[in-house]
Protein backbone atom coordinates (compact mmCIF):
# COMPACT_ATOMS: atom_id res chain seq x y z
CA UNK A 1 0.00 0.00 0.00
CA UNK A 2 2.81 2.46 0.94
CA UNK A 3 4.41 1.90 -2.64
CA UNK A 4 1.29 3.15 -4.49
CA UNK A 5 1.18 5.97 -2.37
CA UNK A 6 4.91 6.95 -3.36
CA UNK A 7 5.61 9.08 -6.64
CA UNK A 8 7.84 8.13 -8.99
CA UNK A 9 10.40 9.74 -9.37
CA UNK A 10 13.88 9.09 -11.85
CA UNK A 11 16.92 8.68 -9.54
CA UNK A 12 19.09 11.73 -8.54
CA UNK A 13 22.46 9.87 -9.68
CA UNK A 14 21.10 8.84 -13.17
CA UNK A 15 20.19 12.66 -13.99
CA UNK A 16 23.34 14.05 -12.71
CA UNK A 17 25.81 11.41 -14.71
CA UNK A 18 23.57 11.88 -17.84
CA UNK A 19 23.63 15.86 -17.38
CA UNK A 20 27.36 15.55 -16.84
CA UNK A 21 27.80 13.88 -20.09
CA UNK A 22 25.87 16.05 -21.76
CA UNK A 23 27.69 18.98 -20.77
CA UNK A 24 31.00 17.48 -21.21
CA UNK A 25 30.07 16.24 -24.95
CA UNK A 26 29.13 20.23 -25.84
CA UNK A 27 32.56 21.38 -24.11
CA UNK A 28 34.18 19.17 -26.57
CA UNK A 29 33.01 20.15 -29.32
CA UNK A 30 33.39 23.70 -28.26
CA UNK A 31 36.97 23.07 -27.91
CA UNK A 32 37.12 21.39 -31.25
CA UNK A 33 35.79 24.24 -33.14
CA UNK A 34 37.96 26.96 -30.94
CA UNK A 35 40.91 24.72 -32.76
CA UNK A 36 39.49 25.39 -35.85
CA UNK A 37 39.81 28.86 -35.71
CA UNK A 38 42.38 30.27 -33.67
CA UNK A 39 41.67 34.18 -33.98
CA UNK A 40 38.72 32.99 -32.18
CA UNK A 41 34.74 32.80 -32.78
CA UNK A 42 31.63 34.82 -31.56
CA UNK A 43 29.21 33.39 -29.33
CA UNK A 44 26.50 33.32 -31.92
CA UNK A 45 28.58 31.50 -34.31
CA UNK A 46 29.90 28.99 -31.78
CA UNK A 47 26.51 28.04 -30.45
CA UNK A 48 24.99 27.72 -34.13
CA UNK A 49 28.01 25.03 -35.08
CA UNK A 50 27.41 23.28 -31.58
CA UNK A 51 23.83 23.23 -33.00
CA UNK A 52 24.83 21.86 -36.85
CA UNK A 53 26.65 19.38 -34.98
CA UNK A 54 24.35 17.69 -32.50
CA UNK A 55 20.96 18.89 -32.72
CA UNK A 56 19.41 17.14 -30.24
CA UNK A 57 21.20 18.86 -28.06
CA UNK A 58 18.81 21.10 -25.55
CA UNK A 59 19.09 24.83 -26.64
CA UNK A 60 19.66 26.14 -22.83
CA UNK A 61 22.16 23.71 -22.35
CA UNK A 62 24.48 24.47 -25.56
CA UNK A 63 23.80 28.01 -24.01
CA UNK A 64 24.72 27.62 -20.72
CA UNK A 65 28.00 25.49 -21.08
CA UNK A 66 29.03 28.06 -23.60
CA UNK A 67 28.31 31.30 -21.25
CA UNK A 68 30.19 29.79 -18.70
CA UNK A 69 33.00 28.71 -21.10
CA UNK A 70 35.67 30.72 -20.31
CA UNK A 71 34.96 30.89 -16.14
CA UNK A 72 34.95 26.53 -15.85
CA UNK A 73 38.19 26.70 -18.35
CA UNK A 74 40.03 29.77 -17.25
CA UNK A 75 43.75 27.77 -17.98
CA UNK A 76 42.30 27.38 -22.07
CA UNK A 77 39.90 30.04 -23.07
CA UNK A 78 39.71 33.35 -22.89
CA UNK A 79 37.37 36.20 -23.66
CA UNK A 80 39.51 38.55 -25.75
CA UNK A 81 36.37 41.22 -26.14
CA UNK A 82 32.39 40.95 -25.20
CA UNK A 83 31.30 37.52 -27.08
CA UNK A 84 34.12 36.81 -28.66
CA UNK A 85 36.03 32.83 -27.24
CA UNK A 86 39.41 32.19 -28.10
CA UNK A 87 41.44 29.33 -26.74
CA UNK A 88 44.53 30.89 -24.44
CA UNK A 89 47.16 29.11 -26.82
CA UNK A 90 46.64 31.43 -29.22
CA UNK A 91 46.83 34.57 -27.21
CA UNK A 92 50.05 35.76 -28.57
CA UNK A 93 48.74 35.97 -32.17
Amino acid sequence: MINKLRPKTKSKGVDIVKSSKVTHRINTIAFELLEKHPEGIRWSELLSKIKLTDPNLHPKTVNGCIWKLAERFPDKVYKPSKGLFRLLKYKSL
